[in-house]
């Protein structure tokens, strides 16, 4: 299946199908997650990494950019953050393009092309009783290990290492929300593209109560516009209430975590066509969230600090 999958929201005659089929494609934690997961990131590493990730992204093609988001904040955790978003925000900037949909920009200094790359950001996984009918796709699993592998090594260009970064921050994230690596077969047996294919009724949310199951996840952990002190509130209370991960794990334990979480508590009980999320789900959804959220940044932590971190300590990621 082409990367195209994920920018699909179905075919539907009623009404609701078709407002969905017409939003954007959905996200992996929105804005507002991926820069808890960072800030997390942030807090729990040591100055010698922090200070090797900020010379990284300071050779950014995109640095400039993320310091006028940051105004007169930290340049070098504005930059985290900001990277940490970087791999979604690219979805809607026209220097890029993406593959089999759109024909190739130009490429420009210190891009090693303009490509989006949209199927790194999952891997579908089967769940529940029936299996699709199309195959798994998706790689996140084999971009966190060749990213990793980038970002640490010392025989590769600053350029590529610069460029490896802010996927690598984001990835981890998108590792972590459930429905970017498990897939549900719809009732005619085509995949539900990681819950983008399912409609849902969200009553708490009244200003966009008609969505899909994945934007709801996506929308669990904070709003997207958290940002400054808000943002550090926020973090604050999710380290204070949920516990960090008793291990860092493989990319390999994390996307099987999620794989199972969605198995478990990704879909709401029931087959209706077009379910509405009740308070037990959603109380249930909002912890599972706000914890892998909190898992995502501390392990995003000590991957760095793994990988850039003193020599003498440093160890390659396992797959």
């Amino acid at each position: 299946m082409t990367v195209s999958r994920r920018l699909s929201l179905g075919r539907a005659a009623c009404g609701l199908l078709l407002t969905l089929a017409a939003a954007p494609a959905a996200l992996a934690w929105n804005a507002g997650g991926h820069r808890i997961v960072a800030m997390i990131a942030w807090e729990a590493m040591d100055t010698q990494t922090r200070s090797a990730a900020a010379a990284l992204l300071r050779a950014h093609p995109d640095f400039a950019r993320w310091q006028e988001r940051g105004g007169d904040a930290d340049s070098d955790l504005t930059a985290f953050l900001e990277a940490s978003t970087w791999p979604d925000d690219i979805r809607r900037d026209t220097r890029f393009y993406t593959a089999e949909l759109e024909t190739p920009t130009p490429t420009l200094p210190g891009f090693p092309d303009m490509e989006r790359r949209l199927s790194w950001h999952y891997v579908d996984l089967p769940v529940g009783s029936k299996a699709s009918k199309a195959g798994a796709d998706g790689e996140l699993d084999r971009q966190l290990a060749a990213l990793s592998a980038t970002v640490g090594s010392r025989q590769e260009s600053i350029a590529a290492r610069a460029y490896a970064l802010p996927w690598l921050i984001h990835l981890v994230g998108d590792a972590h929300q459930p429905l970017h690596t498990a897939s549900r077969a719809r009732p005619d047996g085509r995949s539900d593209n990681g819950g983008n294919e399912q409609p849902i009724v969200n009553p708490f949310d009244p200003r966009h109560p008609s969505t899909n199951l994945h934007r709801y996840w996506d929308d669990l952990p904070a709003p997207p516009w958290l940002r400054g002190s808000r943002l550090e509130r926020a973090v604050s209370a999710l380290s204070e209430r949920f516990r960090q991960p008793r291990v860092a794990g493989s990319f390999g334990q994390w996307i099987e975590e999620s794989r199972r979480l969605a198995d478990e508590s990704a879909y709401p009980p029931g087959r209706d066509e077009v379910p509405t999320i009740d308070n037990q789900f959603h109380e249930n959804a909002l912890a599972v969230a706000r914890q892998r959220i909190v898992d995502a940044g501390h392990r995003l932590a000590s991957l760095l600090q793994g990988l850039l971190g003193d020599s003498d300590r440093r160890s390659r990621p396992r797959p």
